[in-house]
């Protein structure tokens, strides 16, 4: 953090801690406490929907069990508040690992209905279940009481206030740690993470629990806050005020949840009053023309992209004026401004004012040893195999789909410290081969050993942490990340971390991070990236995108890289690099697989090439053997024998 950074905090937490002390209406107290509450739940809904991708609507029905349990517990038990939290957080975040299953199954729309019925069951559950909550009637809940002292609402608002910091810093940790950049690489790629050894089913239950615990918090404070708790509170509207206070305010952002919490709670006072209304939409007014004239001057934006949403802002305040009564107009109004934000502030408040005065940008640290070249051989000692033996051995594998057989009882051995070629016209296989070596296929019949150990039938992870890394013929790189973020994704697997090392940065975790973080800023140096270390994967030119991804398979100390055609769209002075950088991984002794269309590329650096054709290995051998063999010629030239001079050429060019 830098000391802007450092001094804009303090200053924000002596304001906050100075509400109650400025402001001494309880009503006015009381919404700062639930702005802050919402903030606490926010922050970990900001994980699902942020940074994992997954839309939940199911978060109001997590608040309720929250509140619910706090408010069973001291309404039933006479629980004191220091022990109803933690029970509440306890309790929340189970039913979080139980609303991570479907997760697991469905995504995207599916999943969204899946946590919407979620939350409905739970409210009909706690309407229903008299016996325990009291039903329709609610739970009266009194503030906490504390060595035989009632907290006051000022000094209610404090608790709240500690433990939405103490939130905001665990949350700020966890996603800014190994934990977070899997959360975040499980949104932009869960096939690549599952391939770098990060478990999609784990890290998306993670999610869930961690998000969980945050809404049980926020609930058993809203349950004290409140002071009566009941079922028709934590209802749909809730869940999607909720998800857009994350969207509106700024996902990825604990400012944004903030803002979103602010506007979630000030919404319906500001849609109620006609007089605040026009002020406000005035104020806005005001802000867009200026915003719009800052922009046109410094030509960040063009007059045709603002005239729209200038003109909505104005047109809003012309239209508040002409308004006399703007109780029938809420929910128009409502979905106008949702509508607004969604289209024209894709990344929120918070990212719309980091767009408008520029995205402060820290210089990457170096970490120690980046200087000096890295070792890539203490990357690779997975020696179990000597050099020359086999280190994969594919039997008979069969793959169909329907009736399809895109592998046809095709044997692969592979020696080890070699780079071994595999070829074909397309649509005939070795992406298929590539598919069911690294796990994403199950092989219809057929085996594949590694290390002679049998892997045909594991999960992608965990053949990755077996020491069997690859690249995709489609870049899939997680493009809102750092190329260092990148690579450190493929480095997950050093780290031995939990949660709690992470929240509450043990030395074990601190030591653990620099340490991948040298390693990730070697491996960067070593493809030729460190420049970049610090740009966003997506901004970088394709040929860099395609080393950063062999880089970042290099971050899981691989035995068996399988390279999936890495030429592809490269210009000539990329191949070179490309080619030079294959050969220094093999003189490291990591064996590899070659999947590649530039057969000059092949034949250059390949010991043994392949070829399949059809689903059927046709031929296997040298680069030389290959080059003469008739059957690979008429497969590729539908030629002869007799065609074999003009063939070899044609190889060599393509």
């Amino acid at each position: 953090m830098n000391k802007k950074m450092r001094a804009f905090s303090l200053l924000a937490l002596l304001a906050l801690f100075l509400v109650p002390a400025i402001i001494h209406n309880p009503y006015y107290i009381h919404l700062a406490e639930t702005i802050l509450i919402y903030a606490i739940l926010l922050f970990g809904l900001d994980i699902v929907v942020g940074y994992t991708g997954q839309v939940s609507l199911g978060h109001a029905g997590l608040f309720g069990i929250g509140s619910y349990t706090t408010g069973v517990l001291v309404f039933k038990l006479g629980m004191p508040f220091l022990l109803a939290i933690p029970c509440s957080i306890a309790v929340t975040a189970l039913f979080g690992a139980i609303l991570a299953l479907p997760a697991l199954r469905v995504t995207g729309p599916y999943l969204a209905m899946v946590t919407l019925a979620f939350g409905t069951i739970i409210q009909i559950l706690i309407n229903e279940m008299t016996f325990l909550t009291e039903g329709p009637l609610g739970i009266k809940v009194g503030k906490p009481i504390l060595l035989g002292h009632k907290f006051s609402e000022a000094e209610f608002f404090y608790v709240v206030a500690i433990l939405m910091v103490l939130s905001l810093i665990v949350v700020d940790r966890i996603v800014k740690s190994h934990l977070g950049r899997a959360f975040q690489a499980l949104r932009d790629s869960p096939v690549a993470s599952d391939c770098m050894g990060v478990s999609v089913y784990r890290y998306k239950v993670y999610a869930f629990v961690i998000s969980a615990a945050l809404a049980g918090l926020a609930g058993s404070l809203y349950a004290y806050s409140g002071e009566y708790i009941s079922p028709d509170t934590y209802n749909f509207e809730l869940t999607i005020l909720f998800l857009l206070a994350v969207i509106m305010g700024g996902r990825k952002t604990r400012s944004g949840a903030l803002v979103g919490a602010l506007i979630v709670v000030m919404l319906p006072s500001l849609l109620s009053d006609i007089d605040l209304f026009r002020e406000i939409a005035t104020a806005a007014a005001v802000i867009g023309i200026l915003a719009s004239a800052f922009l046109l001057a410094r030509k960040r934006k063009s007059l045709r992209e603002i005239a729209v949403p200038l003109a909505a802002v104005i047109g809003m305040a012309v239209f508040s004026y002409k308004l006399e009564n703007i109780t029938d107009w809420r929910l128009t109004i409502f979905g106008l401004m949702t509508l607004f934000v969604v289209y024209y502030l894709q990344d929120g408040i918070i990212g719309f004012l980091r767009g408008l005065f520029g995205k402060i940008t820290v210089p990457a640290a170096v970490a120690d040893g980046a200087d000096s070249p890295v070792d890539i051989g203490t990357l690779s000692d997975r020696n179990a195999i000597a050099s020359g033996e086999i280190i994969l051995s594919a039997k008979r594998l069969l793959m169909q789909f329907g009736g399809l057989k895109a592998l046809n009882q095709v044997n692969l051995d592979i020696i080890k410290g070699t780079v071994h070629g595999l070829i074909d016209p397309n649509g005939s296989g070795k992406s298929t081969m590539m598919n069911v070596l690294t796990g994403i296929y199950k092989p219809t019949d057929g085996s594949v050993e590694f290390n002679g150990k049998l892997i045909s039938g594991s999960t992608p992870s965990a053949i990755a942490l077996g020491g069997v890394a690859r690249t995709f013929q489609n870049v899939q790189l997680f493009g809102e990340m750092s190329a260092t973020e990148n690579v450190l994704v493929g480095l997950q697997h050093t780290f031995r971390s939990n949660v709690l090392d992470v929240m509450l940065h043990t030395r074990r975790y601190r030591e653990e991070e620099q340490r991948a973080r040298g390693q990730a800023a070697g491996i960067l140096q070593f493809v030729g990236l460190v420049s970049l270390s610090g740009e966003e994967a997506r901004n970088l030119p394709y040929g860099k995108q395609r080393l950063l991804e062999i880089g970042r398979a290099m971050g899981l100390n691989p035995a068996l890289l399988l390279l999936d055609e890495p030429a592809a769209g490269l210009t000539a002075p990329d191949i070179k690099e490309l080619i030079a950088i294959i050969r220094k991984i093999r003189q490291h002794g990591i064996t590899i697989i070659l999947i590649e269309h530039h057969m000059d590329v092949v034949m250059s650096i390949s010991d043994t090439v392949t070829v399949l054709d059809f689903g059927q290995k046709i031929a296997e051998g040298t680069p030389s053997s290959i080059q003469a063999d008739p059957k690979v010629i008429e497969a590729y030239l539908g030629g002869s024998a007799g065609d074999q001079v003009d063939a070899n050429a044609s190889l060599e060019r393509s």
